[in-house]
């Protein structure tokens, strides 16, 4: 096999995908833009039917919410324990597509987008739908418009839930004047700074509050409305009149205002820029060419944030065809060692392992996301608990694959010989299949 093919191989079943399963390598070698660029037509991976939707789910807090007072401590615990499930079950779900789906290019999209618009369990009701924000927030909208994908994650109960929007209230409104209650600018602030503009997009205190005015009323559906725990709009909690941002006067019309800005917000010249960034952070480098980012920002503009093809301008990039160029998370590490090995540890496991290596799914530690950059993740402890994480995996396999044939099978001619020995001098399989997963090479992507 010709090196250059082997290499663009490697960078295309890793970069845009996990890892690639043994003897993959040749036949995505044959044409490795095409192997990812098919992805995107491909179907979504099946997920479990069973899963509970989010208004289930919200519906359920809101429940435990006004019984609380006269819920005794085993009713509590129950609760908790069926979010627990949930939680367990979805984290097993999303695992289980990004090993065994055919398109893990849509899986890795998937986790972007999610991690773009973070929903976090660190606010504990979060636990029973974050997993449900990403699979009907997300997951329909990764290859579609990126307008669409932000309305969806900006109406969604964990999104109003974990930004405080359910406790905003227009100081004019009419409960807001009855309750002497005002605005909370979480979402406003968020939107603006890490889901459209960037930190660097040109807005002020002034369009912060300004947003979260034209917001107020997107809420939750109560227990006694129809169809409880989804999004709903509520008049008597708008704050009333035209609101000015980013230079434009919105006329006050209801929730049409909200749903307004911010079709304008993800039309904006500087979400093109922001978006461009974040994806060139995370397919080509830490520190991406700029002149890659303005391509890419370019299509965004150019198709009205088109997704599908904002992603093919990102595969069309040369510079994200480099190998190695990024290092895994601790979440890629999990995902790329399962579809390797052909074992997936039971979700516990999965959780555990991820909460020590500081990356527990829906556990971002900020609006922000997880970071996207090598200096987070490979410092001197956490590279001591990857290698602790690493021969954990190994031994719970139960049946290890021969270690110095499965890094054939998945480096081929591109894995070091320095490596490559040590793999075959390890004294038993366990012992060589962790020092493949620690290796350096195994540790980026």
């Amino acid at each position: 096999m010709v090196a250059a093919a082997l290499t663009n191989a490697l960078v295309a079943t890793t970069r845009f995908g996990y890892a690639p399963r043994p003897g993959e390598l040749a036949s995505v070698a044959r044409d490795p833009r095409g192997w990812v660029l098919r992805q995107l037509d491909a179907p979504p991976a099946p997920l479990d039917p069973a899963l509970p939707n989010s208004a289930a789910m919200v519906a359920e807090l809101l429940q435990l919410r006004q019984d609380r007072k006269n819920q005794a401590a085993d009713a509590l615990k129950a609760a908790n324990q069926r979010r627990r499930a949930v939680y367990l079950a979805e984290t097993a779900v999303r695992t289980n597509a990004a090993v065994n789906g055919a398109a893990p290019l849509l899986e890795r999209l998937t986790r972007f987008w999610s991690n773009h618009f973070t929903v976090s369990c660190i606010r504990p009701e979060i636990t029973g739908f974050a997993g449900a924000f990403e699979r009907e927030a997300i997951r329909p909208h990764v290859t579609g418009r990126f307008v669409d994908l932000l309305l969806a994650a900006e109406r969604h109960p964990a999104m109003l839930f974990y930004l405080d929007q359910v406790l905003s209230i227009g100081p004019d409104s009419r409960v807001g004047q009855r309750q002497h209650k005002g605005l909370n600018e979480n979402l406003a602030r968020e939107m603006m700074e890490l889901h459209t503009l960037g930190v660097d997009g040109g807005y002020t205190q002034d369009d912060v509050e300004a947003l979260a005015r034209i917001l107020t009323g997107w809420s939750i559906a109560r227990l006694r409305a129809p169809n409880a725990g989804t999004f709903r709009f509520y008049p008597q909690l708008h704050e009333p009149g035209s609101q000015t941002l980013l230079g434009k006067t919105y006329p006050e019309s209801g929730y049409d205002q909200g749903e307004l800005a911010l079709r304008d917000l993800a039309a904006h010249p500087a979400t093109a820029t922001h978006i461009a960034t974040q994806l060139a952070r995370h397919f080509i480098a830490d520190n991406p060419p700029k002149d890659a980012v303005q391509r890419i920002a370019r299509v965004f503009r150019d198709t009205g944030g088109d997704l599908k093809r904002v992603t093919q301008a990102v595969v069309h990039e040369d510079a994200a065809w480099q190998p190695f160029a990024k290092v895994r998370t601790p979440d890629e590490l999990l995902i790329a060692a399962s579809r390797i090995t052909g074992f997936t540890p039971p979700p516990p496991f999965l959780v555990q392992t991820l909460h020590i290596l500081d990356q527990q799914p829906f556990f971002a530690p900020s609006p922000a996301g997880w970071p996207d950059d090598a200096g987070d993740w490979v410092g001197p402890e956490s590279v001591l608990h990857r290698a602790d994480c690493c021969q954990s995996f190994a031994a719970r396999l139960p049946d290890p694959p021969d270690p110095v044939a499965l890094a054939d099978a998945v480096f081929g001619e591109t894995l070091p010989d320095d490596t490559a020995q040590a793999i075959r001098r390890a004294a038993s399989r366990r012992e060589g299949l962790a020092l493949l997963l620690a290796s350096p090479e195994f540790q980026r992507r």
